[in-house]
């Protein structure tokens, strides 16, 4: 992606986030916002390991974000979205619920501010064409 073709702003989903270091930068938008939820999988990643390098890694990652990022709420509009997020994904035949439902709200939140969203698991948003700009980096 050209600079000049990169969106100004976009939503980078929690698995950007994660490997931020290792994602080349000509590939996300100029302006990077997060949604609450990828904060909320942040707080719960240092519980969900048992290796104390991994969870100190994680805990690091979770502070450094919190001291820089203010991140989008999930609010009544991003509700609505998750609406029109919830019944495409279900139109593809593919599970809106369950383990996949936290980027799915996440999608919901780039939508309800007409944001696209970066993921590196753009699998994961087949079938939101049309409600979502999906990248996939």
């Amino acid at each position: 992606m050209a600079d000049a073709s990169r969106p100004l702003r976009g939503v980078i989903d929690t698995s950007v986030l994660i490997d931020l270091e290792k994602t080349d930068a000509q590939l996300l938008p100029r302006e990077l916002a997060i949604s609450a939820l990828t904060l909320a999988e942040l707080a719960a990643s240092p519980h969900a390991t048992d290796d104390a390098d991994e969870r100190a890694r994680r805990q690091d990652r979770l502070q450094r974000t919190e001291a820089t990022v203010s991140p989008l709420a999930f609010d009544a509009d991003a509700a609505r979205a998750y609406g029109r997020v919830f019944a495409a994904k279900a139109a593809t035949g593919r599970k809106a619920r369950g383990a996949r439902a936290v980027d799915l709200m996440i999608a919901a939140t780039a939508c309800s501010l007409t944001l696209p969203l970066f993921t590196r698991n753009a699998d994961d948003f087949l079938g939101l064409e049309g409600v979502v700009g999906v990248f996939a980096v």
